[in-house]
């Protein structure tokens, strides 16, 4: 099978740098797969799982939103946060979740609010991306 570029960057960390075969990214329209000599591209991308196929096999990866860009065999995805399934501390996870439950009971603006669903789905996406691997 055909490789691809790809690239990975979070405001802490180059978090994937190397050839891929296959990625599988949820992005705000829904599940989008990308092969070698994909056609230009760019999209925003929603909160879920990032899949990641190399010829040594394949990974998963929770990612917090961001922006896709392809063409010219290259991949590049920006993100705020990205984390191997692996990686993700599951019982931390829970406890932001938690939280998150508890201050969307509480009154407070809109934009509050917002923040909080937000937060909310980042943790129950890492959960989820975590358990995956069991």
């Amino acid at each position: 099978m055909a490789n691809f570029k790809l690239r990975v960057v979070t405001p802490d960390r180059i978090f994937y740098d190397g050839e891929a075969t296959f990625l599988l990214v949820r992005t705000t329209g829904g599940d989008v797969g990308i092969l070698a000599n994909h056609a230009r591209y760019v999209t925003l991308l929603d909160i879920g799982t990032l899949k990641i196929r190399t010829e040594e096999g394949e990974r998963l990866a929770a990612v917090a939103g961001g922006f896709l860009k392809t063409g010219n065999n290259v991949t590049t995805i920006v993100t705020p946060a990205c984390e191997w399934a692996d990686e993700i501390d599951v019982d931390r996870a829970q406890k932001a979740a938690d939280r998150a439950k508890e201050r969307l009971l509480r009154q407070q603006s809109k934009r509050e609010q917002d923040m909080e669903e937000i937060k909310l789905k980042t943790a129950l996406n890492r959960i989820s991306v975590a358990r995956k691997l069991q």
